[in-house]
């Protein structure tokens, strides 16, 4: 009987976790909605301060906890403030973004920052894939290059505050 206690608990836990870790996600993509555009002229630059969470889940519980908080946030961020178009580029971006980062997590290459690096320019690139289908055009390709060095600028700044958060899960323990 105990073994299934400890089981339910560990479920419990889990599930928990990954629920506080979507509010924290939810909250912060709320207050960046607050914050006036990063780079005015350039429409779509975002910091991405939920990828922070994303992050940490992916190095601190595995790829299908990070998946699912990823999921859940853009899901609920899109139903609350956004519409069915925007939810499907976020969707692009973000699960695009989440793949790479899983990837470039597993071959130990990178640190945390190069990891959100490379997630803030997959996210750019699979927003701009999804807008290329549905607008049929490749014109949307010039478009690219500022979306990279912005999605490597925010990568960074993210990648160094999940970093920083990291080193102190980690000390915890």
């Amino acid at each position: 009987m105990s073994g299934r206690v400890n089981v339910s608990h560990s479920v419990a836990q889990r599930v928990a976790l990954m629920a506080m870790m979507t509010a924290l996600a939810f909250v912060l993509s709320w207050i960046e909605r607050l914050f006036p555009p990063i780079a005015g002229a350039v429409p779509g630059i975002k910091l991405g301060l939920a990828n922070v969470v994303v992050l940490i889940m992916l190095y601190h519980r595995g790829f299908r906890q990070a998946f699912v908080v990823s999921l859940v946030r853009v899901l609920a961020v899109g139903f609350v403030f956004a519409n069915l178009n925007a939810m499907l580029y976020s969707l692009a971006g973000g699960l695009f973004s989440l793949c790479v980062m899983g990837l470039a997590r597993r071959t130990r290459w990178f640190s945390p920052v190069g990891v959100s690096v490379a997630g803030g320019v997959a996210h750019n690139v699979g927003q701009i894939l999804l807008a290329m289908l549905i607008l049929g055009s490749g014109l949307l390709v010039t478009y690219l290059p500022v979306l990279l060095v912005a999605g490597a600028v925010t990568g960074i700044v993210t990648g160094v505050v999940a970093t920083g958060v990291l080193r102190h899960l980690k000390e915890r323990k």
